[in-house]
């Protein structure tokens, strides 16, 4: 793959090519549920993750008729446990190999779900007060702007109660030199501010390198875009937790938890 210069970069095209990339080499977001799972969730024994733990129960205690949207939340692993346990699934995402990954739940475990393909930011497709719930785990980072995400949501979730439960990373990942160097060493360079962008902060032979590899583009994002733009668009936060990563990739997630989540309410 080329690189192309930033004012001909497409990142919606880009990261869409880089997940299906993903997808076809099974990462650790492409790895379906077996039946066993999906047995166990028909029975009322499941669970779904926003990180790494568990999703506190009381987040999501019953979801029975529960009209929910998994955003930016393919790969076979959560849309299907959550129709499994009686939900009306709805599953959104760019990249249409981690689609395909849910339809292969479905058809082999017969599960109801339907499958939409697009934009995070663009919610067009679903009218106002869609959706009962939408869970959205870490996944915002492939997107420049994160404050549309959020306007959407609101837009689609239904008043009285309708539940946003997003997750991200602390912004702090962003800001040290990725070097392999400092890592061996195990030492943290700050080098990036935040919000932090490949397209904009990286030398030019290293984004074009991350294009040529066909690596995803990321960026990140402030807690006044996470968290405060879930407030602008409306919502009520009404829980937080943090989570620690229980493989770490970087020097600092040795040092505090660098998974954070929200659970938003539209009143």
């Amino acid at each position: 793959m080329p690189a192309l210069p930033t004012n001909e970069l497409d990142i919606f095209d880009h990261n869409r090519t880089a997940w299906n990339r993903q997808a076809a080499n099974r990462c650790e977001w492409s790895q379906p549920v077996g039946p066993d799972v999906i047995a166990a969730a028909h029975r009322g024994d499941w669970t779904v993750h926003l990180t790494p733990n568990a999703l506190p129960p009381h987040w999501l205690p019953d979801v029975r008729a529960q009209r929910i949207l998994c955003l930016a939340s393919a790969g076979g692993q959560q849309a299907p446990v959550l129709a499994a346990a009686g939900a009306d699934v709805t599953v959104f995402d760019a990249s249409a190999s981690q689609l395909e990954l849910d339809e292969m739940v479905a058809r082999r475990d017969g599960l109801a779900l339907k499958i939409v393909q697009g934009d995070m930011r663009d919610l067009s497709v679903f009218a106002d007060a869609s959706f009962d719930v939408i869970f959205h785990p870490i996944s915002n980072l492939y997107v420049p702007d994160v404050r549309p995400v959020w306007h959407e949501c609101f837009r689609v979730l239904r008043a009285g109660g309708g539940r946003l439960l997003s997750s991200f990373f602390n912004p702090v990942v962003f800001v040290a030199d990725r070097s392999p160097t400092f890592a061996e060493q195990g030492l943290i360079c700050p080098r990036f501010s935040v919000p932090y962008s490949d397209v904009r902060d990286l030398a030019p032979e290293e984004l074009a390198r991350k294009q040529s590899n066909g690596e995803a583009l990321v960026f990140g994002h402030s807690l006044s875009e996470q968290i405060g733009g879930q407030l602008e668009a409306g919502f009520v936060l009404k829980g937080f937790y943090e989570d620690k990563q229980p493989k770490p990739r970087f020097v600092i997630d040795n040092f505090l938890p660098t998974f954070l989540a929200t659970l938003a309410v539209k009143l």
